[in-house]
């Protein structure tokens, strides 16, 4: 199903929008902008021809381009721009240029299967696993937003959350002194209560045929596109030399969800989620999983969940649920196969919920469905616009302020790391996951330093490692700008240009009233300077560049400055 911009069902019309909006919002083509009331007309050089087309500027200065206007002209003539086209405006070294290439190509290939195999169905009423998998736009903002280098057709049919198909885990024992690993209980009670006392009896008696002390090897499942991916490296020395043994598929079946990697259990839906790395490269980053994070993951959890329950306003005012991260595993964490063999189990939300209430990521509500009408179409129709929004400010915006301006801790808010719980679409209390490579904080902001987990004591890797290496960052405005980036540069500003399209919001005027609410926050619970100190109001911000990213080499400054469309508050 398509976004806003994206009625057309055209799937090279998308990638090309985005590689353009991209490329002018992040400065990296030399763009003349010509305003005309609220359209714009965007202008640049392409070698000895020029790229133009027509558009809009939305909430913090988001570049919004019609892709039909994409035109190239050369002594004179038009005609419409090709994806070739727009990479050739690119002022990157050749090798980056088709790096780039080949994953704009995925994504169209990708795209183009989703859209011929994969027939439109209505998804609002859909359970939230299957809705999560459905959630098939991908990333809003950068242009390789389906590229999963790595796969083919075969693996995105297989493992893709868009074909929804069910896989059981590939399993391996492995030697102990290859593992690390933070389980709440004992190993043995662990994977009973995980697997079924079955499937745990099944592998216990697989793991015992490699010898008499076999039964010391840890278990770890493998995503099993992951093994087939790993069978020329180093874990193939493991196999031969006996330091790990491979046990086969077992146990339930397990469905993608929307980030690929993290799968739903189909056989017991209401068992946890399971994330597993995965050798392959979508939008920005290669999908395996940080080493340092996975034994840490559960703290960070702890943390989070007991800094919201001793908070009442958490309870009374701004409900937030932590879907803690209470395991993990790993193998090899300081070697060759670091970050490649690892699990982390989350709670479900599913499970969380109480009766009479629902729950959608909120990416959804920033899409269009096959009926052509808004995902939220029902609840606005219902409650209408204004109740609603303001409602939604409340439940989503509210919490994820508190805990930074409150508390000091940012988390990574983007669509898919929120979920919405409502009762027939109206908003109850929000739902956060994927804490464990991103959370900051800054030690000298925290309000309750004593609380924060002994890091250097969780891992070696920490105790050298320099200010935003990993958690702990240097200064406090970096905090606002990850609050700023992730919760509304490329979240909810996707919300408020669907509700201007669809409906005719005025988003300047939303986006001040966000403002003037996050100050009466902290104006009524004595915050004011806590919230001075993050940056949140000026005129122009940094957001980060994630086209850039892919164009530079390591290491490189990858942000931009943007108007900020708070500081109109």
């Amino acid at each position: 199903m398509p976004l806003p911009l994206d009625l057309h069902g055209i799937p090279e019309l998308r990638v090309m929008r985005q590689l353009a909006e991209a490329l002018v919002y992040e400065g990296l083509v030399d763009c003349e902008v010509t305003r005309r009331g609220g359209k714009c007309r965007f202008e640049w050089r392409q070698d000895d021809a020029r790229i133009r087309c027509e558009g809009s500027i939305g909430a913090f200065g988001r570049v919004r381009i019609a892709p039909e206007t994409l035109e190239q002209g050369h002594g004179g003539q038009w005609r419409p721009a090709t994806l070739g086209d727009l990479l050739a405006s690119t002022n990157a070294c050749p090798e980056r240029r088709a790096q780039l290439t080949f994953e704009l190509e995925q994504t169209l290939g990708f795209s183009a299967w989703n859209a011929t195999n994969l027939p439109p169905r209505p998804r609002r009423d859909l359970p939230f696993a299957q809705l999560d998998s459905a959630t098939d736009e991908g990333h809003p903002y950068h242009p390789c937003f389906k590229a999963r280098t790595g796969f083919d057709f075969a693996d995105h049919a297989a493992y893709g959350p868009e074909a929804g198909n069910a896989f059981q885990l590939a399993w391996l024992a492995v030697a102990p002194e290859r593992l690390h690993a933070a389980f709440p209980t004992d190993e043995q009670v662990f994977w009973t209560n995980e697997l079924g006392a079955e499937t745990y009896s099944d592998l216990d008696e697989r793991r015992a045929r490699f010898g008499d002390d076999a039964r010391r090897f840890g278990l770890m499942p493998l995503h099993p596109w992951q093994l087939r991916a790993l069978q020329d490296s180093e874990l193939s020395r493991w196999l031969a030399e006996g330091s790990a043994g491979l046990l086969g598929p077992a146990g339930d079946r397990y469905t993608a969800s929307q980030s690929v990697r993290t799968l739903f259990n189909r056989d017991h839906p209401e068992r946890a989620n399971l994330k597993l790395p995965m050798n392959l490269v979508n939008s920005s980053a290669k999908r395996i999983i940080e080493p340092h994070s996975v034994c840490s993951a559960p703290m960070v959890s702890r943390w989070l969940k007991d800094i919201v329950a001793s908070d009442p306003v958490f309870e009374e005012r701004y409900p937030l649920t932590i879907l803690s991260e209470y395991a993990g595993t790993i193998a090899d964490r300081d070697g060759q196969l670091a970050g490649q063999i690892a699990a982390i189990w989350r709670e479900n939300v599913t499970a969380c919920l109480k009766p009479g209430e629902a729950a959608a990521p909120l990416n959804a509500l920033m899409t269009m469905e096959s009926d052509g009408r808004p995902f939220v179409a029902n609840w606005i129709e219902r409650y209408g616009l204004e109740d609603w929004l303001d409602r939604l400010v409340d439940t989503v915006v509210m919490p994820v302020f508190h805990l930074l301006v409150g508390h000091g801790i940012a988390t990574e808010s983007h669509g898919q790391n929120l979920i919405l719980i409502h009762r027939d679409g109206w908003p109850v209390r929000l739902a956060m996951r994927d804490f464990h490579d991103s959370v900051e904080y800054v030690p000298g902001f925290l309000s309750d330093p004593d609380r924060v987990p002994d890091f250097l004591a969780l891992n070696p890797a920490y105790r050298d490692a320099a200010p935003n290496q990993y958690y702990w960052m240097e200064s406090v405005e970096l905090l606002g700008e990850l609050f700023l980036d992730a919760l509304f540069v490329y979240n909810l500003a996707e919300i408020s240009h669907l509700l201007h399209r669809s409906y005719g919001l005025d988003e300047a005027g939303f986006w001040s009233d966000v403002g003037r609410r996050l100050q009466d926050h902290a104006r009524q619970f004595g915050l004011t300077g806590r919230q001075a100190a993050l940056g949140l109001f000026q005129p122009r911000i940094r957001t980060e560049s994630l086209l850039r990213r892919k164009l530079s080499p390591p290491g490189a400054e990858c942000a931009h400055e943007i108007p900020n469309s708070l500081a109109g508050a």
